[in-house]
């Protein structure tokens, strides 16, 4: 649906849970959430993503907080439950 932002950006959070293990994803997730604040004006939002960036560049290789959604509405190091439909995808590609 053209305009649905929560929607748009429940699918980067998802995206981000699923790479969040991985550099590269990791940092595509944090990189695609940056550039949805940045066209939404919100500084916030940017900000915090150009810190969850830096972050992901630097740390995913050491320690991710696992289900962790990546958005600034939730703590940078909080863990977070998987869904059951994102848990069966991780596993399965372990």
């Amino acid at each position: 649906m053209v305009g649905d932002l929560l929607g748009a950006f429940s699918h980067l959070e998802r995206a981000h849970v699923l790479g969040q293990k991985s550099t590269r994803p990791h940092v595509r997730a944090h990189w695609a959430m940056l550039k949805f604040g940045w066209r939404a004006r919100d500084l916030r939002h940017v900000a915090g993503q150009l810190a969850r960036l830096a972050g992901a560049a630097l740390f995913t290789w050491l320690w991710v907080p696992e289900g962790n959604t990546g958005g600034t509405n939730v703590r940078a190091f909080e863990r977070m439950p998987i869904s059951p439909e994102l848990r069966r995808l991780i596993d399965s590609s372990d």
